[in-house]
């Protein structure tokens, strides 16, 4: 049996659930993917520009850290719901 067919011969909240999990799957993957472009862009300003280092450093943290806290919450969220 397959995912889907489980899926489908399930009850409507369990379908519910899976799509919570899924969705907190993907807001993770999301900001892994978030995150890793914004140390990329990073690294490659400072190596255009060194003497901003400092500067461009702090913006980095500050939209990585951003961005990781919208992701927790979806993460938790998504948990909520599907328990």
């Amino acid at each position: 049996m397959d995912t889907l067919t489980i899926l489908l011969l399930a009850d409507g909240m369990a379908i519910a659930k899976a799509g919570a999990v899924i969705g907190a799957g993907i807001a993770a993957l999301g900001a892994g993917v978030g995150i890793g472009r914004i140390g990329g862009s990073a690294l490659e300003s400072i190596a255009r520009q060194p003497e901003a280092k400092g500067d461009i450093v702090s913006n980095m943290i500050l939209a990585a850290a951003l961005v990781e806290g919208v992701a927790l919450g979806a993460v938790a969220l998504g948990f909520i719901v599907g328990l």
